[in-house]
């Protein structure tokens, strides 16, 4: 029986963290667009598609969040890999996230 409680606990710990993982990435995509993307995609800096454009996003969100989150770690056109951000690719793919839902 003292088995039970314990077992119990980490499922419901795993349980939670789902529901809690969209919003800090969510957090984190935000404040590394502010911090890194925004330079060129606020003002849509050499052909790259504005925040909140979706008639600049729809091709490339057409393509899947894989391909938009590619070019995001890859590069495209003039944009160095992953916007020249030097964090984890977790958080450009967040950014990218956070960018594709604000144009959809």
């Amino acid at each position: 029986a003292p088995a039970a409680p314990a077992a119990a606990a980490p499922a419901a710990a795993a349980a939670a963290a789902p529901a809690a993982a969209p919003a800090a990435s969510a957090d984190v995509g935000k404040k590394v667009y502010e911090q890194v993307c925004a330079a060129c995609h606020a003002a849509g800096v050499a052909g790259a598609p504005k925040f909140g454009d979706k008639a600049a996003w729809a091709p490339r969100l057409k393509e899947g969040m894989d391909a938009v989150h590619n070019f995001a770690l890859k590069g495209k056109g003039v944009m160095p890999p992953k916007g020249g951000y030097a964090g984890p690719d977790a958080d450009v793919i967040a950014a990218s996230d956070y960018m594709a839902n604000a144009a959809k």
